[in-house]
């Protein structure tokens, strides 16, 4: 494959087909999380609950392997894009060891904290036993998932989107597959209930890092992992974890969010606990193939970037936003017109069902604004702007959302904490700009060197009173 192709092929066709195996796969893995979630849902609403109350501290961990596989795939797009493979290869492969160790710290530390961890929201002892169960087979497969995700952001950086496509599709038919088997037991394969379901999860992630070994030892990549590459490099691993540790705060506050909201509805009823669990669940077929755009984006401008591509730059992210937007839509049209139908997939209490029909109506009102604040974080992300990325995150997820919700729901119940979904979209969108047409202060011109500017004018500024088309190189005055 040609190596420059990311530069050089028209703009549109170029994110499309970075992107569309990115939905594709994000879709299917929607799928999975709905269909397992569906299964778990006929043991028991005690099942079902038990994966609501773990999924914070599971949601943690895949932010800690995402995160970081950003800053991994940021990097590798960078320098390739700057024509530095000797870096590209050294950052995959630090990137690559050091998300091995986090697997097995978040393993040991996850598996220790959970009894305590659901003991704060439950004192029922058969869900505490249900969520355990569930929770420890997961989190011992922590370090193959970490394995995977590292793998997936490598193919993804160097273009190689389907790889990432067919390993994740792989994992997930193979997990759809094994939970009536595992769940409910067939021949002589014994029912394992909740516990199957967890099992199923793991084997889907072993077979897919299968699929991620078998193309990287049989083909031919940009970027290979060296043992020479091992050496000590304390400036190329700050700078994995300056762009990954924003990106795993910004994928982790979701699960600070949820552990928030679930105090606040338990008060209420067991049944908003359920309602928000599912909301999340369904809320990943609308979020993940908005993210498939985003991350076909990400590479795209990280490589660009590095070669000073900067009109490409800015219509990468331009076209990705419209996309988003557009998934968004009919997602907020879904939620209106069929969420009845929706929450009968997963429960049959009638409380349950009419307090979900009202939570997915309020909460989709802000469903298209929110495409802006994940296409911006995406974009700044592959830039290597990872903090900025972050006061994004930190406006949508604790900011606002967390201090409307407690106030709301003194008024409205549990009612208003759904209206703090879409009050915090609305609230937090004056905080991103539109492009300007100059840099900002207009005293001060950009250096040719700007990571925003150049040819073009700048494409993204966060916060009004800064100017972050600057701040990768001192402006001349």
């Amino acid at each position: 494959m040609n190596e420059t192709f990311m530069k050089e092929k028209p703009v549109l066709p170029l994110l499309l087909s970075m992107a569309l195996p990115n939905v594709l796969s994000m879709l299917v893995n929607s799928l999975y999380n709905i269909v397992d979630s569906l299964f778990v849902a006929r043991i028991s609403e005690d099942a079902m609950t038990a994966l609501s109350l773990v999924f914070p501290i599971q949601n943690f961990s895949n932010a800690i392997a995402i995160g970081f596989g950003i800053g991994i795939n940021a990097m590798i797009a960078l320098y390739l894009g700057a024509g530095d493979r000797e870096k590209a290869e050294t950052a995959a492969t630090h990137g690559f060891v050091l998300s091995l160790v986090h697997g097995v710290v978040m393993m040991v530390v996850s598996i220790a904290i959970m009894p305590g961890f659901l003991r704060r929201f439950t004192q029922d002892e058969a869900l505490i036993a249900a969520g355990i169960t569930y929770s420890t087979i997961v989190f011992l497969f922590l370090v193959v998932n970490m394995v995977s995700l590292a793998f997936e952001k490598i193919f993804q950086a160097v273009g190689r989107m389907k790889v990432s496509m067919v390993a994740l599709i792989t994992g997930c038919v193979c997990n759809i597959l094994l939970d009536p088997v595992l769940i409910f037991g067939l021949g002589p394969v014994p029912a394992m209930g909740i516990a199957g379901a967890a099992l199923a999860t793991g084997i889907g992630q072993a077979l897919s890092v299968v699929v991620y070994l078998v193309v990287y030892l049989r083909t031919e990549l940009p970027v290979r992992l060296r043992r020479r590459c091992l050496r000590p490099d304390a400036a190329l691993d700050g700078r994995l974890y300056a762009i990954g540790i924003p990106a795993i705060l910004n994928l982790a506050l979701p699960s600070l969010l949820v552990t928030f909201l679930n105090g606040l509805l338990a008060a209420f009823s067991q049944s908003y606990v359920v309602v928000l669990g599912i909301y999340y669940k369904l809320q990943t077929f609308l979020y993940l193939p908005a993210n498939g755009f985003v991350q076909g984006m990400r590479p795209l401008i990280g490589y660009n970037y590095g070669a000073r591509e900067h009109a490409r730059v800015k219509k990468l992210f331009q076209l990705t936003l419209l996309m988003s937007a557009a998934i968004m839509a009919a997602g907020t049209v879904i939620c209106q017109f069929a969420s009845g139908q929706l929450m009968e997939l997963f429960t049959q209490n009638p409380e349950t069902i009419a307090a979900g029909q009202t939570a997915l109506r309020i909460i989709s009102i802000g469903f298209v604004i929110s495409a802006v604040s994940t296409t911006a974080s995406g974009a700044l992300e592959g830039l290597g702007k990872g903090a900025e990325s972050l006061v994004i995150a930190l406006c949508r997820y604790v900011i606002f959302i967390m201090p409307l919700a407690a106030l709301l729901c003194n008024w409205l119940g549990a009612d208003g904490v759904w209206h703090a979904f879409w009050l915090t979209e609305v609230l937090a969108s004056p905080a991103i700009r539109r492009p300007s047409t100059s840099c900002s202060p207009p005293r001060r011109a950009c250096t040719p060197t700007c990571g925003w500017c150049g040819k073009t004018a700048c494409l993204w500024r966060i916060l009004p009173r800064r100017p972050w088309c600057c701040s990768l190189t001192k402006p001349t005055t």
